[in-house]
């Protein structure tokens, strides 16, 4: 049991420059913990309640005063001088406040506080988080999706799909994985340049050139690799996020100014699968569209791992519900689409319990927080997802996992992505 001595919050800044929650946490006296809290630009409708003040004459509508009061006030007065483990203090929060979406209290400011308690505890153990965030004893460092080209809500040029990401398999240390993505995001980099084109970086560090399809996209990657002296579907493979919520639009989907049906958008991604060295598809289907969603993983659920986002929302109990009708083979786990540490630990064990492979994820809007390097690490995630290789809030988490390779040598990705390679 770790005792809370002091609580404190305040409004810091995003990487998109919008406001956000970090907390900081006191346990047993001199053991601080900190922790910033991450925010979407494609989120989930089912998604824990991110509180903002919406007074437009104040960081136009995004500050989150109401938040850090909430922190400082009533949250503060009901932890001070108590003591908990990380499933009590969680619970704790919950409790307090009493809302199925932590709208009373703002699901930033919970989990700005569990992130931070958790930072306390391990500083008092004096052990790192990877080591202490969840019971386990086996660690493992995760494959790292590596988000190249951005489009859909991630970019303003003509593409409806959000992320295109290089998905370096063929390796033994995750330090030679990350070397390739890096070598490939250069290459890319000057092909672009080569064909006139823009190579200013969207909120995840990838590329946002002006290309109108997703094919084209597809391709210039796929030319990246080879000339980076890989080969893809051996050493890389691709991974898409759809985000098909974004175009989803009166039971059809409005792509590349088509008109699609769920079938028809199927038989479109299988095609792509077919043609191209893909692994992973993202919210392939609307979170709105669960009969699409079933028969998109009749279709492909043998060939690439077809990972739940806006459909799950890291919530067990919509999980349960997706495993019950056979939706998916995979999540991506966000801290902050559930709130806090212990509800997001809940859920990867569920998944894992059921055979579904797990993502820890970042989001468009990151700070420097760390906190997914360890989690991905500590629960043996097998994938982590946090953006290109620019940017410093996207890179801070590939260096936290390169520190944490000096004493974790386990890496599998064979093992990770076997049953679709």
């Amino acid at each position: 049991m770790f005792k809370v001595t002091s609580v404190n919050s305040r409004q810091i800044l995003d990487s998109r420059g919008n406001p956000t929650v970090e907390a900081e946490i006191i346990v047993d006296d001199n053991n601080l913990g900190r922790g910033s809290v991450p925010s979407g630009a494609s989120t989930g409708a089912l998604e824990a309640l991110e509180l903002r003040d919406n007074n437009r004459k104040i960081f136009l509508g995004k500050s989150v005063y109401k938040a850090i009061d909430n922190i400082n006030t009533q949250i503060s007065k009901s932890v001070l001088n108590q003591s908990y483990t990380q499933e009590l203090f969680d619970k704790a929060l919950i409790d307090l406040d009493n809302t199925p979406n932590k709208e009373r209290l703002g699901a930033n400011a919970i989990l700005a506080l569990s992130i931070a308690f958790a930072n306390a505890c391990s500083r008092k153990l004096n052990k790192p988080l990877y080591q202490t965030i969840s019971k386990s004893n086996k660690y493992s460092l995760p494959v790292p999706m590596m988000n190249v080209i951005n489009g859909g809500a991630h970019a303003n040029n003509g593409l409806n799909f959000q992320e295109f990401m290089i998905i370096p398999i063929g390796f033994e240390k995750y330090s030679d994985s990350l070397r390739a993505g890096v070598e490939i995001f250069h290459v890319l980099k000057e092909k672009i340049e080569k064909l006139n084109m823009s190579t200013s970086v969207g909120d995840e560090g990838g590329f946002a050139p002006q290309i109108e399809s997703n094919i084209e996209a597809l391709d210039l990657i796929l030319d990246a690799i080879n000339d980076a002296n890989y080969v893809a579907g051996k050493h890389v493979y691709l991974g898409l996020d759809v985000a098909s919520s974004e175009f989803y639009v009166n039971g059809n989907y409005m792509f590349e100014n088509k008109e699609l049906s769920s079938t028809d958008f199927i038989t479109y991604l299988a095609n792509l699968c077919d043609k191209y060295p893909i692994i992973s598809i993202e919210d392939g289907m609307s979170e709105d569209d669960w009969d699409g969603w079933s028969a998109l993983t009749k279709k492909l659920n043998d060939k690439v791992q077809l990972v739940g986002d806006d459909v799950f929302v890291t919530n067990k109990d919509i999980l349960k519900k997706g495993i019950d009708k056979n939706i998916a083979n995979s999540i991506l786990i966000k801290l902050n689409q559930i709130g806090t540490i212990t509800e997001t630990l809940e859920t990867i064990d569920l998944a894992k319990q059921n055979g579904y492979t797990t993502i820890i994820s970042h989001r468009s809007g990151e700070t420097e927080d760390v906190t997914i390097a360890d989690l991905s690490v500590s629960t043996s995630a097998g994938q982590i997802k946090t953006g290109s290789l620019s940017r410093t809030d996207r890179n801070a988490k590939y260096n936290q996992l390169i520190r944490i390779e000096e004493n974790v040598k386990e890496y599998n990705p064979q093992k990770v992505f076997n049953r679709w390679l």
